[in-house]
């Protein structure tokens, strides 16, 4: 029986794909598996039974990433599984930045009492014309689960699109509109750009090419064009608050949406600030909770390793007979699978990975004997050995 503690509310249709070999229980330091969204847990001390933690959403600030490798837990994320309703929502912030349609409303309710209300409207509406977005360019930075289908999206609106990205893979650049003007750096998207929008972690690297962190800033922003639109519906960290500010008073910014309100950004005018709605549709927070529970099942039942972002991806599928699961430093271990091999298990399959100093591997053996699993455990580097 393997015990799930929840630090958030967790879909109920997440929760239902539980077989009765899980019990749901409210003391933390009980969990065998933990399902999180947004509780932070960077000051929590983990048991000593935790095995693995699952974030039910992208992004994963709010885990100590290292240290759960280090103290052997894998953490889980669920890439993809609310990139619709952030798509649909950067198409939504297009609109709310082109026209002013929030200034229009608010408007609408300091004359709702007045009977005139109509005549009113014919003659105030002119203060909140905008313009439309066909014809105009949307430079996406980070063509992923988000950024690939939104740009195929506004292709369909009428927009031109320029992407970048680094990591694109062939796969993603094949399922773009041929349409999509893949560039090589994010200057030629901040030049070429009437609407940019971002889609990427947020990265602290001395390497300006790597850093994302407050990567739209002022000398970014100079090379824009005059009366730009900015949507940051990644992590409020990419964007510097201070250069927006001016850049919106200065007019050369001509709106800033933000899904991370701040003291800043909250009280900014220019900018249009939501409370973290990227991912708050009903349809997100079910996809997202059914993909983080089956992985911590795949994961307790099979030793598989899918979308983690600790620990290296190692996947033998259902576990049919005996599998072995062993996790070791990959600084101390130069090639697993010859070990494993050497202690005279009868092996059926046998899959590896690594991912900095953290090294898994999965065994499917005939059986595991008491002596295989101790020859296994002996090896300088192996932290733990499981058999399931």
């Amino acid at each position: 029986m393997f015990k799930v503690n929840c630090l958030n509310k967790i879909s109920a249709v997440g929760m239902a794909n539980l077989t009765d070999n899980y019990t749901v229980v409210e003391n933390f330091d009980e969990a065998d598996v933990v399902l999180v969204r947004s509780a932070a847990m960077h000051e929590m001390q983990f048991p000593a039974s935790l095995k693995a933690i699952a974030r039910a959403g992208a992004g994963v600030n709010n885990i100590p990433l290292d240290r759960c490798a280090d103290e052997n837990i894998v953490v889980f994320n669920t890439p993809g599984a609310n990139a619709n309703a952030v798509k649909e929502l950067a198409i939504a912030a297009m609109l709310l930045a082109s026209r002013d349609i929030v200034g229009g409303i608010n408007w609408v309710q300091t004359v709702k009492e007045d009977e005139n209300i109509a005549k009113l409207v014919e003659k105030g509406k002119s203060q909140f014309a905008g313009t439309e977005i066909k014809g105009k360019t949307l430079g996406i930075i980070g063509m992923g689960a988000i950024g690939g289908p939104l740009a195929n999206a506004v292709i369909g609106l009428g927009m031109k699109v320029v992407g970048f990205d680094p990591f694109l893979s062939e796969a993603a650049k094949a399922a773009l509109d041929p349409a999509v003007e893949i560039v090589n750096t994010r200057d030629e998207i901040y030049v070429k750009s009437d609407f940019i929008t971002v889609h990427t972690p947020l990265i602290e690297d001395p390497d300006p090419e790597k850093n994302t962190k407050k990567m739209i800033n002022a000398e970014k922003i100079a090379m824009m064009k005059d009366g730009v639109v900015i949507m940051n519906l990644a992590r409020g960290e990419l964007v510097d608050d201070d250069a927006i500010a001016k850049a919106l008073a200065d007019g050369k910014v001509r709106k800033y949406m933000t899904d991370f309100p701040n003291p800043k950004t909250a009280n900014m005018p220019g900018a249009i600030a939501t409370p973290h709605l990227g991912a708050s549709t009903e349809e997100a927070e079910d996809n997202c909770a059914v993909m983080a529970v089956k992985q911590l099942m795949d994961y307790v039942e099979n030793g598989n390793i899918v979308n983690s972002v600790n620990y290296p991806r190692v996947d033998l599928g259902a576990k049919t007979g005996t599998r072995i699961a062993v996790r070791y430093e990959a600084d101390k271990v130069a090639d697993m699978v010859t070990a494993v091999n050497g202690v005279g298990l009868v092996i059926n399959a046998v899959k590896d990975g690594k991912r900095g100093n953290v090294g898994y591997c999965l065994v499917d053996a005939k059986e595991a004997t008491d002596a295989a699993v101790a020859a296994i455990k002996a090896i300088e580097g192996v932290r733990t050995v499981a058999v399931m």
